[in-house]
């Protein structure tokens, strides 16, 4: 349990995120709350993968957007993180040298999340291994992208970060534990501020370890990637540097399930310890962001919920509905989906935090607009034709309109309380609280 004292909050000062809505956080922001799907379909000459769609990071070419120098056995794991930091270190400018954030220097922390690091690059160095002439015959610059920690490191030397430098790996829960980990890092001192955050790549290594496994292919969901980053630093640092922060890490709180049906017991109880701890009470909530899991483990989420909270019913920010299964980054996308819909100055200025697109619908500002789930087109991803593997049709999650949770449209206003939770495979289970300052 990390629970934050009163007045001692970490604050969140700055996010962005490189999202199959676009490079940048801005992108992301305004694509959101359209609820639009950004799958698109694979071009089976550049993806041998088993599926038609993915949700895939548009015009994300490594060369083009970081340069030719020092990227030219870089994966893609390591350039999506590498540019999410440097957009969150520039504040989305166009790159310039010396330009960065003011107070966030070389003793900066780094604490990024992912899941195996790249399964293409593991994949890949290894069949060179095997199929070539000798075992020892292979790309040498290429061995680093196989080891788990390749993409925080490669992102701390790029942006010339030397504080400590952690790689989290928890499944769907890594964007929390890596936000827990940052929290304990400045708590003990070792780092001031903290870059903190989780990436994922999509690949044909990926998508086929995926397809196989799925226990059930009847609740697949398209594969998303991307990567999303934030600024987690004490509230007096952010204010000392012109800063506002944008939320307030309230709480966070773990359990861990033997399988996705006693996830269900596991995420309720976790739930009601952080509402404990923290003195929040389920109806003090305005929204909660949960992780959009497919089959199982979603099923066992919503109903955790509906358990923990004692049948209220807050609005719900979605991520993986629109962008597809981020997995180790979904947590993040998670949290930079809340921050995404916190209020905005209306003149953009100052906070630094821009306008939001009008709601949906053409609901007048100030209103609680929400929309049920059911309205939207679920992302669905169907296997290919002509002998690759097919998943019949499926889909994300099909919610009847009895069931289907709010979704919220409207931004959070200022002491806005939001729950962000997370049910991976393996069964561990995180919850969050976050308040919008």
């Amino acid at each position: 349990m990390v629970n934050a004292p009163s007045g001692a909050a970490p604050v969140i000062s700055a996010w962005t995120a490189v999202s199959p809505l676009g490079l940048r956080g801005s992108d992301f922001t305004a694509a959101l709350r359209s609820g639009r799907p950004a799958a698109r379909p694979l071009d089976p000459e550049e993806w041998s993968a088993p599926f038609r769609e993915a949700s895939l990071v548009p015009d994300f070419h490594i060369r083009q957007i970081l340069g030719r120098k020092g990227t030219r056995s870089m994966d893609r794991a390591t350039g999506l993180a590498v540019t999410a930091i440097r957009h969150l270190l520039t504040g989305e400018r166009e790159y310039g040298e010396g330009e960065r954030l003011p107070g966030v220097g070389e003793e900066t922390g780094l604490a990024l999340g992912t899941s195996t690091g790249s399964a293409q690059s593991i994949m890949d160095f290894t069949r060179d291994s095997l199929v070539g002439e000798k075992p020892f015959y292979v790309d040498p610059a290429r061995f680093p992208n196989t080891v788990m920690n390749c993409a925080a490191g490669q992102s701390a030397i790029w942006h010339g970060l030397r504080g400590p430098n952690t790689t989290i790996a928890g499944g769907r829960a890594t964007g929390l534990l890596a936000l827990r980990y940052a929290v304990r890092l400045q708590r003990a001192g070792r780092a001031r501020a903290v870059l903190c955050g989780a990436v994922e790549e999509f690949s044909s290594a990926r998508a086929w370890l995926e397809w196989h496994a799925r226990a059930d292919e009847n609740s697949a969901a398209v594969l998303g990637e991307g990567a999303a980053v934030w600024l987690l630093e004490p509230d007096a640092s952010a204010r000392e540097h012109g800063r506002e922060g944008l939320a307030e890490v309230v709480g966070l709180e773990f359990g861990c399930a033997a399988d996705a049906k006693a996830a269900r017991t596991v995420l309720a109880e976790t739930i009601g310890r952080l509402l404990d701890r923290t003195g929040v009470t389920p109806g003090e909530l305005s929204a909660v962001a949960d992780s959009g899991a497919p089959g199982a483990e979603g099923e066992a989420e919503l109903a955790a919920l509906a358990d923990a909270l004692g049948g209220k019913e807050p609005p719900r920010i979605t991520a993986a509905d629109t962008i597809g299964d981020t997995c180790a980054a979904a947590a993040a996308f998670q949290i930079a989906a809340v921050l995404a819909m916190a209020e905005r100055d209306p003149s953009g200025a100052a906070s630094g935090r821009g306008h939001l697109p009008a709601v949906a619908g053409g609901e007048p500002k100030g209103r609680a607009a929400v929309v049920r789930e059911s309205a939207r087109r679920p992302l669905r991803n169907e296997g290919a034709e002509h002998g690759r593997p097919s998943t019949g049709g499926t889909s994300q999650r099909q919610l009847g309109e009895a069931e289907a949770p709010l979704r919220r449209t409207e931004p959070l206003k200022r002491g806005a309380t939001a729950l962000v939770t997370t049910v991976d495979r393996d069964g561990v289970v995180g919850a969050a609280l976050l308040r919008i300052r």
